[in-house]
């Protein structure tokens, strides 16, 4: 990457970086892997890379990027696409607690379902928040596994809601890290916020506020049985803007919000909230994947800067 000095040097990286985030967008919407084992194992063993390094190379090839003639290709694929790209030890994750000790049966409740659903080998995934690195790119951690992998989630009218993806376990692992005292969950999902939380000795409560008795209802019967510290969790059904817009409530000392299912429905949600804070004095906030929607705003402000100092240069 070159230094970053002109309002040009920023356009650039602007576009750079929004084309490395279609790039990934397209690759996450295949439903299936692009190559099997065989096919990685093949080109990797004709060029003499490692399985990871041609599996990288394959995707890049399969994105159209010419990287041996183009040299914005050749950028933006070691710059972006090959950082991201990561396989993961699927132990990490078979190893987590929740992962371990919740079994989900196949249940269904009014629209809502219990299921597994699995990720194939070489099946790209989103793992971890979008990272901004000290050059101005932005990185979409990408995971995949080498062989099957199968996750919980709940189906919505047949849409997948809410998962315990390793996607889930990276964007909430440091937020899990930093509660303690009284804790309030926002949104309760599939309760691996909660598990982990309750399990802390640093926590001394978790109050789950959810809104759709649905969920508390299939959670209530078959998930909360299986939770270490029962005496430590209690459920609120409530709407969690209602709760915390109101002056009288009960104290916390941390709270963290997971009330939306991506960025495309998450960062309205979180500037609504982040007004509420100022009403509760000493009561620290988390939200679910903010640095990944801290980036996205940032780039928003980067683009309306151009466009501003673009009509200032004319």
């Amino acid at each position: 990457m070159t230094q970053i000095t002109s309002r040009a040097d920023w356009e650039r990286l602007s576009r750079m970086n929004l084309a490395a985030m279609e790039l990934c967008a397209r690759l996450l919407q295949a439903e299936r892997p692009w190559f099997s084992e065989k096919e990685v194992a093949s080109f990797a063993e004709d060029c003499g890379l490692s399985a990871a390094d041609a599996f990288r190379a394959l995707v890049s090839a399969a994105c159209g990027l010419e990287s041996d003639t183009h040299p914005t290709h050749r950028e933006l694929e070691r710059g972006w696409l090959y950082p991201a790209i990561r396989c993961l030890d699927p132990s990490a994750y078979t190893n987590d607690p929740f992962y371990r000790s919740v079994h989900f049966p196949e249940a269904s409740w009014n629209g809502w379902q219990y299921t597994r659903l699995s990720y194939a080998p070489y099946q790209l995934f989103p793992c971890g928040d979008t990272c901004l690195l000290p050059d101005g790119r932005e990185i979409q951690p990408l995971g995949y596994f080498t062989h099957p992998y199968s996750y919980p989630a709940v189906l919505e009218q047949g849409r997948e809601w809410m998962t315990a993806t390793p996607n889930e376990m990276e964007t909430m692992r440091a937020d899990i890290a930093a509660a303690q005292g009284r804790v309030a969950l926002l949104g309760l999902g599939l309760g691996y916020f909660a598990f982990m939380a309750a399990r802390k000795e640093e926590v001394h409560s978790v109050t789950v506020v959810e809104r759709d008795p649905q969920v508390i209802a299939l959670f209530r019967q078959h998930l909360l049985p299986q939770f270490p510290c029962l005496e430590k969790l209690h459920l609120l059904r409530a709407d969690a803007f209602d709760v915390f817009s109101a002056g009288a409530h009960p104290p916390y000392d941390f709270v963290f919000v997971d009330l939306w299912h991506d960025l495309s429905d998450g960062v309205p949600l979180y500037l609504r909230f982040r007004k509420l804070e100022e009403k509760h004095p000493g009561t620290r906030f988390r939200y679910w994947i903010e640095p990944s929607i801290l980036v996205f705003l940032r780039e928003l402000l980067l683009e309306d800067w151009i466009r501003q100092s673009g009509r200032l240069d004319r």
